[in-house]
């Protein structure tokens, strides 16, 4: 299987839970977050989406000038949200040749390192699935008991 395949089948069996777990945020809890310091629902489930692609971005083209500090999209709702931004990392991701995922990116200026498109993809995931563990516990604290496994094969 081609490693832009591998990678595609990769991030969808993690953002399936995310785009699940956003799906129960109902647009009054927007708001909520279950402590002072932390980013409210929207801010976390936005900043999960908009990241993921930044990265895959990055990765896809080698230019770490890419990385966007505050993304913005004129959609309110985060389910449509999720969809769309799911949907544009997946079309990076499966345009990617080997020779992209080998290429090494200077991202010392953001990360302090130089680190192939692979390794930056693997963060990427990395972040992703920190996230999705908060965003589990901010679904729990609104009331929802009847949530999904952490990942979904096949």
């Amino acid at each position: 299987m081609p490693r832009a395949q591998q990678w595609v089948q990769y991030f969808l069996s993690h953002r399936h839970v995310t785009m699940e777990l956003i799906n129960k945020i109902d647009e009054a809890h927007y708001d909520f977050k279950p402590t002072p310091t932390s980013m409210t629902a929207k801010q976390l489930a936005t900043h999960m989406v908009f990241s993921f692609y930044n990265f895959a971005n990055v990765a896809k083209h080698g230019d770490p000038a890419l990385f966007q500090p505050k993304m913005e999209d004129p959609e309110t709702n985060l389910a449509k949200l999720a969809e769309t931004y799911t949907e544009k990392t997946k079309q990076l991701l499966e345009s990617m040749s080997d020779e992209e995922f080998n290429r090494t990116i200077d991202l010392t200026a953001i990360f302090g390192v130089q680190m192939s498109a692979k390794q930056l993809l693997q963060m990427a995931m990395d972040h992703e699935i920190h996230h999705k563990g908060q965003l589990f516990v901010y679904v729990r604290e609104m009331g929802h008991t009847d949530l999904p496994l952490f990942v979904k094969r096949g």
